[in-house]
């Protein structure tokens, strides 16, 4: 295996050194995946060990991560989506909140639909809030409204966007003031503070996206955080099929009473006297939502990177601000909420009314010189196919006015630590020369 290892490393640094960019006949590319050969080497030992499902890398790994959320328990999953199915499914348990079908949940009305969808896959009710034209971030004071018009509104969920929280001192008060339920959706927002605690710890679950755009990366992933010891019991059973039960690691299956030291008890009770294998009692209507031990092994590797990646962010960020900075009067520029320190998983843009240039002009133009761009993910959700029966698409229009000009006037570039200073000089040039064509 060491012979294996070594010609793995090998390659990788090799591959890395060959990399090279020239302006205006590579893409800058909007996000991509930060690893090494580190990554490399562990997911092909992991690979080389012959476990392939969770195993000890998965345990290592669940245990390392919830800090960077402040928080103690989590599980890992198999993508920041299912992350987020895996919240909103655990209020439905009987054996915790029990929150029935129909449960009205506030929420931004745009955003990436994956916030909205598990909503809507475990029967609850979303009411939508408008969003804020200079954050993108939910409107506290309609989110204040929807509390009184929806008194009995229980739960409130919203993604920091982009890694830029709202004024979460202000959201705090109106969810301990009205016994609210906060999920935070962080897939953006890894590495993120308010008043100095990490972006995930206000909440009573917080998920987070192990894609190649975002923070770090296991190919996929994702994971779910909490203190909460009942709420990480219901998240395991709803990754597992619904198991009351679970056996991890390549010997654990060879346990005669598992993991959990009692697997063959008498569980059912309406099979009183019948031993029954724990492993297969089943406590909820679950999924299958696990990711592969390869993808934790590298997940090891990508954690001891979060610092750099971090900091990388930031610069890009600061970069693409100095660039965009003189424009003032054409963009909404994105700035951190007061007493936030956002590491940035893009920096957006909103166009201006009034500006004497569209959006599709400007990503035309960035797009023709190689530079990817992205809209602001679903935008006016309701607006997109898929939810068109939810609401009419006028009423969306005329009730949400400030998503509806995000979802046609807002676009980002990315900040990922792959995006290089001499790449984003390049931006700053055709940004400039698209500019100069509206000088006075």
């Amino acid at each position: 295996m060491e012979e294996i290892l070594k010609l793995v490393r090998e390659y990788a640094e090799t591959k890395a050194a060959n990399k090279t960019w020239v302006a205006g006949r590579d893409f800058v590319n909007y996000a991509g995946a930060y690893y090494d050969a580190n990554e490399y080497e562990a997911g092909v030992k992991s690979l080389l060990n012959g476990w392939l499902a969770m195993g000890d890398d998965s345990l290592r790994f669940e245990r390392r991560f919830p800090k960077q959320f402040g928080k103690s328990k989590g599980i890992v999953t198999n993508s920041g989506s299912s992350s987020n199915l895996l919240m909103m499914s655990a209020l439905t348990s009987k054996r915790g909140h029990n929150l029935p079908k129909g449960t009205k949940v506030i929420m931004p009305i745009a955003g990436f639909p994956t916030t909205l969808n598990p909503t809507l896959q475990v029967g609850f009710t979303p009411v939508f809030v408008d969003i804020e034209l200079d954050t993108l971030n939910l409107n506290l004071d309609q989110v204040e409204q929807a509390i009184k018009d929806n008194p009995d509104a229980r739960v409130i969920t919203f993604a920091h966007v982009l890694g830029n929280p709202p004024n979460m001192d202000r959201l705090m008060e109106l969810v301990k003031a009205h016994n609210l339920i906060l999920l935070e959706d962080c897939c953006d927002a890894l590495g993120s503070t308010y008043d100095g605690k990490p972006l995930g710890s206000f909440g009573l679950m917080a998920s987070c996206s192990f894609y190649p755009a975002h923070h770090m990366t296991m190919g996929e992933g994702g994971y779910v955080a909490t203190d909460d010891e009942n709420t990480d019991v219901i998240l395991r059973s709803f990754r597992e099929w619904g198991r009351g039960c679970y056996c991890v690691g390549p010997g654990a299956n060879k346990l005669k009473c598992g993991t959990c030291g009692k697997r063959f008890s008498n569980w059912i009770p309406t099979l009183p006297d019948e031993v029954f294998d724990h492993k297969y009692v089943y406590d909820e209507i679950g999924y299958n939502l696990k990711p592969i031990e390869l993808q934790c092994a590298m997940g090891l590797e990508q954690i001891k990177k979060l610092p750099e990646i971090h900091a990388l962010r930031r610069r890009n960020y600061n970069l693409l601000f100095a660039i965009y900075e003189k424009y003032e009067q054409f963009f909404h520029l994105p700035r951190a909420q007061a007493k936030s320190d956002p590491s940035w998983f893009a920096f957006p843009l909103t166009i201006r009314q009034g500006a004497p240039f569209s959006r599709s002009d400007i990503v035309d133009y960035l797009e023709e010189n190689l530079i990817q761009t992205r809209p602001y993910f679903a935008g006016n959700i309701m607006l997109q196919p898929a939810y068109s029966h939810l609401m009419d698409p006028q009423l969306a229009k005329d009730n949400f006015p400030n998503a509806t000009h995000a979802m046609t006037h807002t676009y980002f570039h990315g900040t990922s630590p792959v995006i290089t200073p001499e790449q984003i000089a390049y931006i700053g040039e055709k940004v400039d020369a698209f500019m100069s064509l509206f000088k006075d």
